[in-house]
């Protein structure tokens, strides 16, 4: 299924544990596709894959992931030597958080790349490199950010199994459809018809210093991810012993809990200007291309767009061939379009500042619907 052929680099190892799991064939006669799923488009699409297989575009370029790693690194280390060679007063303290920041979230998105096993053709070598980032650079957990992020890829913005909208219905009211029927229901979690006013204080900066934070934790003991938790303790060992160092108490957890908001303001913004203004829906059992397509969009190239997104701007590409290094996706791109004008399906794609003004649309547009429901209107 092109859910399996999308997900795994090595598909013989694992096919070996699959074989357990094999209750037989189907028989000839049987249709190999459900009438829920677009054949024609699904044909298109396994020949598109076929082609980006042979054009080497699956293929990653070690070099260009060793500078993004490089970069970060020396980022982490000028945000301490800010502070200790010019002293902790108001402007070193802020210009070290604004470069600590930038070296987290690129942190972010190199380890994305680790997890979607797209810099390493070995799946052993993205393991570890994402645990060293994911866990000793940031402090997360690596298995967590993999068993939530591959739910997310499966079913995005599918109510219930997308893992990323789980803050519908208790914190905001997401989609068209989802928004009517919980005001029908006279259900009110939150006042939704002014959410997207009340999201620039509540997502976007206190998603990682609040909810991730304990989450991370809470996970990665329950399910006993005792190496995950032993690689994050060493980012904060060393946080606090060289930050610890330079700062008293008061200003240390200022800085640690400031740049996680700013992380987190980043993170959000740019997470989910792809997604939210998109279809959100209960699952229609769809076919790969549609599921990934209904629920993405892009947004426009540039070197800055690229950095600051980690080349998250082509979403749709990302979405359809999750372990293709990032620096490929502009090459793709062309021909997802014209398989989308092929089949009469938009290929979104806009400017930064408009994907960032459509989630607050979106949220508003909503929120809107629920009170219009909920007013019985």
């Amino acid at each position: 299924q092109d859910a399996f052929v999308a997900f795994h680099v090595d598909k013989v190892l694992v096919s070996k544990y699959l074989k357990s799991l094999q209750i037989g064939e189907l028989a000839p006669d049987q249709p190999s596709i459900e009438p829920t799923k677009n054949k024609m488009l699904v044909k298109d699409f396994r020949e598109l894959r076929a082609a980006v297989e042979k054009m080497g575009l699956l293929e990653p370029n070690q070099l260009f992931f060793f500078l993004l790693l490089a970069h970060i690194l020396l980022l982490d280390i000028a945000a301490w030597l800010i502070l200790l060679y010019f002293g902790t007063s108001l402007m070193p303290f802020i210009v070290s958080l604004v470069v600590l920041t930038i070296s987290q979230v690129q942190a972010a998105w190199l380890q994305h790349d680790f997890g979607h096993l797209s810099v390493f053709r070995k799946t052993k070598w993205n393991h570890l490199l994402q645990k060293f980032v994911m866990c000793h650079l940031i402090g997360a957990s690596a298995k967590w950010w993999t068993l939530l992020h591959s739910r997310h890829h499966a079913k995005p913005n599918c109510v219930q199994k997308d893992p990323d909208i789980d803050m519908h219905p208790f914190l905001f009211t997401l989609g068209k459809k989802l928004s009517v029927e919980l005001g029908i229901k006279k259900k009110k979690y939150m006042p939704y018809n002014h959410q997207h006013k009340y999201f620039f204080i509540t997502l976007p900066p206190l998603l990682f210093p609040t909810y991730f934070q304990c989450h991370t934790f809470y996970i990665a003991y329950t399910k006993r991810y005792w190496v995950d938790l032993a690689w994050m303790m060493t980012f904060y060992i060393k946080f606090f012993f060289i930050y610890g160092s330079l700062l008293e108490i008061k200003s240390l957890l200022a800085y640690y809990f400031i740049f996680r908001m700013l992380e987190s303001s980043w993170f959000v913004w740019v997470s989910q200007m792809n997604h939210i203004p998109m279809d959100i829906y209960y699952d229609n059992n769809l076919d790969w291309v549609s599921t990934q397509l209904k629920a993405t969009c892009n947004v426009e190239q540039s070197l800055f767009n690229d950095w600051f997104t980690g080349h998250l701007n082509f979403q749709i590409e990302h979405h359809l061939f999750p372990t293709m290094p990032r620096h490929n996706y502009w090459k793709v791109a062309p021909l997802v379009k014209s398989l989308c004008a092929k089949h009469g399906i938009e290929y979104q794609c806009k400017p930064l500042l408009m994907a960032f003004a459509d989630i607050v649309h979106a949220l508003k547009s909503s929120g809107q619907l629920w009170l219009d429901a909920y007013l019985h209107k």
